[in-house]
């Protein structure tokens, strides 16, 4: 049912020209050349001459069985590259033109692709297939040109959102996203629903919580095929959002004419090539710390120890409640404790002193880090090894240094 369902909304949501605005043949040496037909529009591009090497033209084969015809436009002086996923209603013939543009003004080499039932792509569209699709186009750049996912960012113009946050949720060390008239959802472009149906196709509001890398949201404000918010959901929804950019006036296939198109995704590439795994890494820590401390690291269950085999504090918080163990070798210690990293507090333990590491407590006389066996007489009967063998502390040597008060205060009462 679910599959019947997905090809009726295929029939919604994929318009390929018709007929196509270029075709493909092969040269004398053998090599891929694109010519624009006879019988396409006025809008059709003007591809270059056969053997230039600014532009190379693939036909890649799909897992599904499909050939996907696709086009590498090659820049020099590029550091990074972008892998374009169009619209519902257009191909690389028409497209053409503006990779062009994209790989002057950005400095980027540019990888523009057919989905399958489009141009010179074989079989017919559905959402799968342009899963299938970018799958291949994109390991077409690793085998053929070398490019990882940390030299690319994925480019998704309307419903090429679709396959575009569908790659990206598998690449961890992605370079950057762009969503261009991004949607939610199929279903969710045709009406405001909350919930997932199985006639619903892209749910691009699920995928984009498991991207990992910088998003940048370009949407015009008066869009009337996709509206504004779903631009501005996406947006919410990302881990990692870039400064979105709402063109004001925009529609939905005009953005390329403001000015602000091009300056804004200039600043976000030149953004993206300075910013090393490294420093990508220590920022992701960094909000997620800050994230934490805003929330309180124990309403994740970090602080709370259990009992003796279990693992150790690790945080060094001041965790308000009491840490209760029904563990019986912890004899209560812990049940007047309000900081379950450092047990100084408990009034059961008197003696002992902080570590700061991990909120690990120790004896004042301990050397020995890993394993915290206290020289110390009343601590030397140690009820559990390793890590938590400080439990001596607040276990036997609190009971053996009680009875030995008791032993003094009859020879005094003997006096």
């Amino acid at each position: 049912m679910g599959c019947m369902f997905s090809h009726l909304a295929a029939k919604f949501a994929f318009f390929p020209p018709s007929p196509p605005t270029y075709h493909l043949t092969k040269t004398p040496d053998g090599k891929l050349s694109a010519v624009s037909s006879s019988s396409a529009s006025s809008s059709s591009s003007t591809f270059p001459a056969a053997g230039d090497p600014s532009l190379d033209v693939r036909v890649v084969k799909t897992r599904r069985g499909n050939k996907v015809a696709a086009f590498y436009l090659r820049n020099p002086n590029a550091r990074l590259t972008l892998l374009y996923s169009h619209g519902n209603a257009a191909d690389l013939g028409q497209l053409f033109d503006l990779f062009v543009q994209l790989k002057v003004n950005l400095r980027v080499n540019l990888m523009g692709y057919d989905y399958s039932g489009y141009g010179a792509s074989t079989g017919k569209p559905s959402e799968y297939d342009t899963y299938a699709d970018i799958e291949a186009v994109y390991e077409c750049l690793q085998t053929e040109y070398g490019v990882g996912q940390e030299d690319l960012i994925l480019y998704g113009q309307s419903v090429g959102s679709g396959p575009t946050l569908h790659l990206a949720s598998k690449l961890p060390r992605l370079r950057g996203v762009v969503l261009h008239s991004g949607i939610l959802s199929g279903l969710r472009v045709l009406c405001h629903v909350k919930f997932k149906f199985c006639c619903d196709i892209y749910s691009n509001v699920n995928k984009i919580k498991k991207v990992k890398s910088p998003v940048l949201v370009i949407h015009g404000t008066e869009d009337d095929v996709v509206n504004w918010l779903h631009g501005n959901r996406l947006w919410k929804l990302a881990k990692e959002p870039y400064e979105p950019l709402w063109i004001k006036g925009g529609g939905h296939c005009n953005l390329e004419i403001y000015p602000d198109y091009i300056r804004h995704l200039y600043r976000f590439i030149q953004d993206m090539e300075n910013t090393t795994t490294k420093s990508r890494l220590k920022k992701i820590w960094l909000e997620i710390r800050r994230r934490d401390e805003s929330k309180g690291c124990c309403s994740f269950g970090l602080c709370r120890p259990k009992c003796p085999r279990c693992p150790k504090p690790s945080c060094d918080c001041d965790c308000s409640g009491c840490c209760k163990c029904s563990c019986p070798s912890l004899k209560g210690c812990f049940s007047c404790c309000k900081k379950p990293s450092c047990v100084s507090c408990c009034c059961c333990i008197p003696k002992l002193k902080c570590c700061s590491c991990f909120g690990k407590p120790k004896c004042p006389k301990c050397s020995c880090w890993k394993c915290l066996k206290c020289p110390e007489s009343e601590c030397r009967s140690c009820c559990c090894a390793g890590c938590f063998s400080w439990l001596c502390c607040c276990g036997e040597g609190r009971r053996k240094e009680g009875e030995r008060n008791g032993r003094n205060t009859v020879v005094k009462s003997d006096g």
